[in-house]
């Protein structure tokens, strides 16, 4: 059985894959107060969030390919799956112009991504 640092060393695009959702998510929290404060920032905003469900459904690829091939624990596919879900939800109340759960759900998920990259 694979030590957690060998584990850890074997599947360096999980890491990758975690730091790159934790970013764009962070860059969300900026474009969002720019679309506050100027006329791009919807465009900005809206084009960051496509590029954070991408960075999420990545998350999820790589999980599944820790896991899989790679002999990996199951763990991170749940997490990565529930992040995607999150990133659903986060979408469809950013359609709905819900912002009193948009905002808190962006920082949820921020802290929670930053709790997952921590974790790797």
């Amino acid at each position: 059985m694979a030590t957690p640092v060998t584990t850890r060393r074997a599947f360096p695009f999980l890491r990758i894959a975690i730091a790159l959702q934790t970013l764009t998510i962070f860059l969300q929290a900026v474009s969002s107060g720019l679309l506050m404060t100027s006329s791009y920032g919807e465009t900005l905003h809206s084009a960051g969030a496509r590029v954070m469900y991408g960075a999420s459904m990545l998350y999820v690829l790589a999980a599944v390919l820790a896991w899989k091939p790679g002999g990996g624990s199951p763990r991170p596919v749940l997490y990565a799956s529930g992040f995607l879900v999150l990133a659903s939800l986060q979408v469809a109340v950013g359609i709905a112009h819900l912002p009193s759960v948009h905002l808190p759900l962006g920082v949820l998920m921020f802290g929670l991504s930053l709790l997952a990259l921590a974790r790797r």
